[in-house]
């Protein structure tokens, strides 16, 4: 077991190699190379110029909700003032980065907060989220889940540590539904955590205020958003869009209740979402974006080195998996046995989020929906989870300690190997899998 002081030494390289990976994204990563990335820059370019909100069936992106978009139109049309316009292809996603990093404090923060003086524990909490592949994507391309992520873990953590605030958690909320539909989960999870805890207390009145105060403010942040939509275009939220019916045709079109409980071997020997046995698996092929590059945005499509390496890290990742699955049931037994604990609004936003994200799998049946960036608001959760029994088992005994630590070190050798964009493995066709048959036009 290394002393407190190496933990510190390492735990600071560690954080410095994972920034210059993010940093040397933005630097060389293809900005719209993204998902869904070229229609955000587009998004932005055109609120940059007219500062009018277009009608969301405008393009690829215009339905969605317009504060990622706003930011960087912002960002856009200050260095365009100055004469600098070009500059604005890496401050927008270097303020992405800066998100993602946002994420990574807070949950140190929860973990100072929660547990003090557990230094190693906050350092693991640091390095799980800093070398999830799935968190380094988010944080790099142009796309608002960094945002919504950012916004969301304000929110829980606010839930968590300053229950007094109610307001500020429904503003959080509220600009997190302003990002993405996602956020909705943050307000949901917040409602739940003072309607639970106000049962436990009996405190009928305070709990009946705290939620008009959490929707009131997430209304005035977020919620005029949905009102405007109805207004002007006679609806909350399109769907089934033209600009999205290309996605229609995309494999597997349906799914059955069985593509929710199995996870394939593939999952782990080809991960990359359209091998036939993995392509109805929700949970495989959330796994294989999770710890690995499923989508194949970084890395490219047909080389056997990459398919061997994401082969390792997927099983690597096993470890602060079902860390993280241990963790939430002492979780659970915690905000059983104990009221005010912050254990209640991390595991309402951790199952709220799971379950839409598992209807949204039903009612959009196509493979490129499942990505694990869009449970980005897992990250506090499964950052403050996992960190708590990975710590135990680092202290269970030399043994232990030793094994846990070289997993969590090739894991995140991987990490670094598979998402520092073509360091180790030049990536010359586009991103993406290709989905449609000889057959089929382009």
């Amino acid at each position: 077991m290394l002393s407190p002081r190496a933990w510190r030494v390492l735990g600071i390289a560690l954080v410095a190699l994972a920034v210059w990976v993010r940093v040397h994204d933005v630097l060389n990563f293809p900005q719209d190379w993204g998902f869904d990335s070229a229609h955000n820059w587009r998004y932005m370019y055109r609120l940059s110029e007219d500062r009018a909100l277009p009608h969301p069936t405008a393009g690829w992106a215009t339905a969605d909700p317009p504060l990622y978009f706003a930011i960087g139109a912002a960002v856009m049309g200050t260095f365009g003032a100055v004469g600098k316009p070009g500059w604005s292809l890496v401050a927008v996603p270097l303020l992405g980065v800066l998100a993602g990093l946002g994420v990574v404090a807070l949950a140190v923060s929860l973990v100072r907060r929660v547990a003090p003086g557990d230094e190693l524990r906050a350092w693991i909490a640091a390095g799980l989220l800093l070398y999830l592949p799935a968190h380094v994507q988010m944080s790099v391309m142009v796309n608002e889940e960094v945002l919504v992520a950012l916004l969301v873990a304000g929110c829980v953590w606010l839930l968590a540590l300053r229950p007094e605030w109610p307001a500020a958690a429904g503003a959080a909320s509220g600009l997190a539904v302003l990002t993405k539909l996602t956020g909705l989960a943050a307000v949901a999870a917040s409602g739940l955590t003072y309607l639970v805890e106000g049962a436990r207390r009996r405190a009928w009145k305070p709990t009946l205020r705290a939620l008009a105060l959490i929707g009131l403010a997430a209304t005035l942040t977020g919620g005029w958003w949905f009102v405007r939509n109805r207004a002007v275009h006679g609806w909350f939220q399109p769907f089934g869009m033209p600009a999205h019916q290309i996605m229609f045709g995309m494999p597997p079109g349906e799914r059955s209740l069985q593509d929710y409980v199995y996870m394939p071997v593939a999952t782990f020997t080809d991960p990359q979402l359209l091998n036939p046995d993995l392509l109805r698996s929700v949970w495989g092929s959330t796994y294989a974006t999770l710890w690995f590059d499923g989508h194949r945005a970084f890395l490219p499509r047909d080389d056997p080195r990459v398919t061997s390496l994401g082969t390792l890290t997927l099983l690597l990742g096993l470890l602060p998996t079902l860390a993280f699955g241990l963790g939430l049931l002492r979780g659970m037994r915690r905000a059983r046995a104990r009221p005010g604990t912050p254990d209640l609004p991390l595991l309402a936003i951790t199952g709220i989020s799971l379950a839409g994200f598992s209807v949204y799998a039903w009612v959009n049946p196509w493979f490129v929906v499942l990505k694990a960036t869009s449970l980005s608001a897992l990250a506090l959760p499964f950052a403050f989870y996992a960190s708590e029994v990975l710590t135990g088992w680092l202290r269970r005994g030399a043994a232990a300690s030793w094994a846990v630590g070289v997993i969590l070190a090739l894991l995140a050798l991987g990490t670094t190997a598979t998402a520092s964009f073509n360091v180790l493995f030049e990536k010359q066709e586009l991103p993406g899998l290709e989905w449609r048959s000889e057959g089929q036009a382009n």
